[in-house]
Formats: C-alpha cells, structure tokens, sequence
C-alpha cells in the first residue's frame, strides 16, 4: 500500500567518474578545454538530477525545483498532469488547509493515509471511533485513526471534508488514495503522465 522510493546509486557513480576523467585530462592538456566544458556540463545534469529525487521528500527543494522551472506537475486546461517520477510513481506537492506536503498518488489505496507529524502540522485531531480501524501495509497489519481534512488542494483540484487515516506507522510517508480519486471527473495515465480532470476546475494560487 505504501511504496517507498529508494534512491539509485547513479548520481554518485556519475560523479565519482567525472574525477577520474578530471585527473586523466591534467596530463593531457590538448584536450583539457574539451573536458572541461563537459564536466561543467555533466556536473549541472548531477546537479538536476539529484534536486529532482530530494525534491520528492523535502519541501525547501521542491520550491527550488518550481523556480527552476524543474517541476513534474501542471494544469493545462483543466486537467492537472503529474509527470512519472524516475521512482516509477507519481508525487505531487498538496496543501492540507495552509500545510504544504509532498505525497504519492497510490490507486491501490482505498483511502488517503496521512502521517501523525502531517496531521499535527494541520490542525487535524484524529479520532479512534466506534470501530477500530485496521489497515494492511507491506510491513503487516496496522491499527490507524481517522480524521477529517477540511480542505486539500492540488494545482486546480479542490477536495473538501476528505477522509484521511492517520498512523505513527506510516513514518513520513504521506499518501492519496481512492476516496481522492473518485471524486474527479477522471483519471488516467498516458506516456508517463497522470492527468486528472476535476468536475469543477478551481483557480490555481498565485
């Protein structure tokens, strides 16, 4: 239910192979200016590369991808389209209330699961309720509260008074589920992309 994103090794083999080819250029100096535009070269795609993973987790990043214009989602018309992320899945940046929360778009989950620190930083209470609820997750069963969020936005979508699971299990992994899903005109993937289209497309924010 909860996919985790683990980071690829490239990068840093990138980056150890672009020394070996620094030290091997200092000896041949005919072809040091060569190599030195293609290191700066190659040092700006590590560079997008690295921001773009670390942008997935950590919000401060992920402003920076969207000044750069490296951002994976936008709305064209009225759909909202999610580009796949090189992890295979598809994170968009939300805002619950005033919280701003990077999750992942998962339809295997039947609803939205939200982490103990991401309800805090809401506002939300979670609640036990009548009937205690349990969750199946790949590291086993857990028991979770629910809670209800009052707003969540994503680019020109708009769900109001979603219902969310909160659980200490979940770690820091922020997930939307069905229950968000359902509620959009449609969705479906093409070439890598998710694109939801919402039954009334609402206003993005400056």
């Amino acid at each position: 239910m909860f996919p985790l994103s683990g980071s690829a090794p490239v990068p840093y083999i990138l980056a150890a192979a672009l020394v070996v080819v620094i030290l091997v250029a200092r000896r041949v100096p005919v072809i040091g200016g060569l190599v030195r535009l293609a290191t700066w070269g190659a040092l700006a795609l590590l560079l997008v590369t690295v921001l773009g993973e670390r942008a997935m987790v950590d919000p401060y990043l992920a402003r920076i991808a969207t000044f750069l214009k490296l951002d994976d989602q936008r709305v064209v018309g009225d759909t909202m389209r999610i580009r796949m992320s090189s992890d295979g899945h598809f994170w968009v940046r939300v805002k619950l209330g005033g919280t701003e929360r990077r999750m992942l778009i998962d339809s295997g989950a039947t609803v939205t699961a939200i982490s103990t620190g991401t309800a805090a930083a809401a506002g939300l209470t979670p609640s036990d309720g009548i009937v205690p609820v349990v969750l199946r997750t790949a590291n086993g069963s857990v028991q979770a509260q629910t809670a209800t969020v009052p707003e969540l936005r994503l680019g020109n979508i708009v769900a109001r008074d979603l219902s969310v699971v909160v659980s200490p299990a979940f770690g820091d992994m922020d997930v939307i589920g069905m229950n968000f899903l359902s509620r959009l005109k449609s969705w479906r993937v093409e070439d890598n992309t998710l694109i939801l289209e919402p039954h009334h497309p609402q206003a993005t924010a400056g």
